[in-house]
């Protein structure tokens, strides 16, 4: 029992479930980057360079027999994936980047101004007193 509890505890408290959020919405990003990547991005960019599609792109090490498929060497599906992760993780840094300049701001806006030492206090005194 005490293991159950422990798991208990340990799966309700919030970062775990933060945690959960994190990868859900991570996942369904995911899919939105590789849409952006696959849908909007690479067809302009194989266009621009001849009509490509780089999940195309394959080196035939052996060709295909009436027995056996081909053996290739995919590169282009590689380039694609390694495009679609240059993506997510400039996408990713400048989500971050936000949230840092935000978390900044607002803690700059949050720092009350020092209190003044008595030392301080007895100046101000003495000059409010000297100007009148």
């Amino acid at each position: 029992m005490k293991f159950i509890d422990e798991f208990k505890a340990f799966a309700i408290r919030g970062n775990v479930v933060d945690m959960a959020v994190g990868i859900i919405i991570g996942a369904a990003f995911g899919k939105i980057v590789s849409s952006l990547v696959n849908d909007i991005i690479m067809p302009p960019l194989g266009f621009l360079i001849g009509g490509i599609n780089f999940t195309d792109l394959k080196f035939v090490l052996k060709a295909a027999t009436e027995t056996t498929p081909a053996v290739t060497l995919n590169y282009g599906n590689f380039l694609q994936v390694c495009f679609d992760f240059f993506i997510v993780a400039l996408a990713v840094f400048l989500v971050i980047k936000a949230i840092i300049a935000a978390k900044k701001k607002q803690e700059e806006t949050e720092v009350p101004p020092p209190a003044m030492s008595k030392e301080e206090i007895l100046l101000t005194e003495i000059r409010d007193l000297l100007k009148k």
